[in-house]
């Protein structure tokens, strides 16, 4: 194994044939995934328009910000830092080979440690995730945070679809603070029912299935999943030319946050330069607002699970996989997404185009 310095992180690099990936110590974030489509190269996840050397005061989160991260808890928490130790602290490789490595780290905020394995496979355009942990105890929420790079194309030119709702909100109360020079312009707590259709404070409506939206705010809202719908999640996004998928247990992570980084913090380090940048984000989580929030809150008496219960024989074996894969200008929205043979997914889009993609969706599901 040999590390090297990945936009000023000291990162891991694993590949296969068709993926190279760069993971850094410092917080186990993802990116950048190159992934080879055979005519092009594509690199989806977001790099911050800053090294950590250019922000020297922020804190390790902030100042290395890329690509794909797990956090636990998800959000704020009484003894330790936003999105847990896990999220700023370094881990250590354990294992690491040509295409997989496992990171390890003790996480003393929540009193366990955890193991996280990043592979890829030869023939596939997939990233595999998983984390485990040893020890872990009580009521956490936490989830997986990737964030996606869309400022270098047009407003509206990308394409977002889900699977299945069964409720979906914008965060309640004030999720961006102008007293902090931060910008929101969704309505605090408004539930929808169609991305295209989210309420915004002014009274209007904006458009969240068509990124990115006009620059200038920061924003975050929640989808939970319908468990009748299946047991396997996505969320995708289509580029131009590819799409990106999503694939998740509903079980373990009930809901998608969608952060909408779009120019809505000038404080540093983010300088209003943070643009047309979208995570969509994979969660057992009440929105983004913390630890005791998720513990006890509105949507429990939905019947919607916003956190988690760990003891001896329950610890954490979270999966997910992300896929690319080239499409034709016919292939507008994904629309569907189906398992029916072992080993593939078929993808339909909105406009009846069709495509076959080979991935361990097994592996997801456990």
């Amino acid at each position: 194994m040999k590390l090297h310095e990945v936009h000023g992180t000291e990162s891991v690099h694993i590949s296969s044939n068709r993926v190279q990936a760069d993971i850094s110590l410092i917080g186990g974030q993802i990116a950048p995934v190159v992934f080879d489509l055979g005519d092009r190269l594509v690199a989806p996840y977001s790099l911050a328009p800053w090294k950590p050397t250019d922000v020297p005061d922020a804190d390790p989160l902030l100042a290395h910000l890329r690509g794909d991260f797990f956090c636990i808890p998800f959000g704020a928490q009484p003894a330790g830092p936003l999105h847990g130790q896990v999220a700023h602290d370094a881990w250590r490789v354990e294992r690491s080979g040509q295409s997989s490595v496992t990171l390890t780290i003790e996480a003393p905020d929540v009193g366990a440690t955890f193991h996280k394995m990043v592979s890829v496979a030869d023939g596939e355009t997939v990233l595999y995730q998983q984390v485990t942990s040893i020890g872990l105890s009580g009521r956490l929420n936490y989830g997986t945070h990737p964030i996606l790079d869309l400022s270098t194309m047009p407003t509206g030119a990308g394409r977002l679809s889900t699977s299945p709702l069964m409720y979906a909100s914008v965060s309640p109360g004030i999720f961006s603070d102008p007293e902090r020079g931060e910008t929101q312009i969704l309505r605090p707590g408004a539930e929808f029912t169609d991305l295209a259709r989210v309420p915004r404070m002014d009274g209007a409506t904006i458009d969240l299935s068509h990124y990115p939206t006009p620059a200038g705010h920061e924003d975050l809202v929640m989808l939970v999943n319908d468990l009748d719908a299946g047991p396997l999640g996505w969320s995708a996004m289509v580029f131009d030319g590819y799409l990106w998928l999503a694939l998740k247990a509903v079980d373990q992570l009930p809901m998608t946050l969608l952060w909408l980084s779009n120019g809505g913090r000038t404080q540093s380090p983010w300088g209003g330069r943070h643009l047309g940048r979208i995570g969509i984000e994979d969660v057992c989580s009440y929105y983004a607002t913390g630890l005791e929030s998720s513990q006890d809150n509105d949507l429990l008496a939905r019947g919607i699970r916003t956190s988690r219960h760990f003891d001896a024989e329950h610890q954490l074996d979270l999966r997910t996989a992300h896929l690319v894969a080239a499409v034709n200008s016919d292939f507008d929205v994904v629309a569907a997404v189906r398992n029916s043979r072992s080993g593939w997914i078929t993808i339909e889009s909105t406009s009846g185009a069709i495509i076959d993609i080979e991935v361990d969706w097994g592996f997801v599901l456990g």
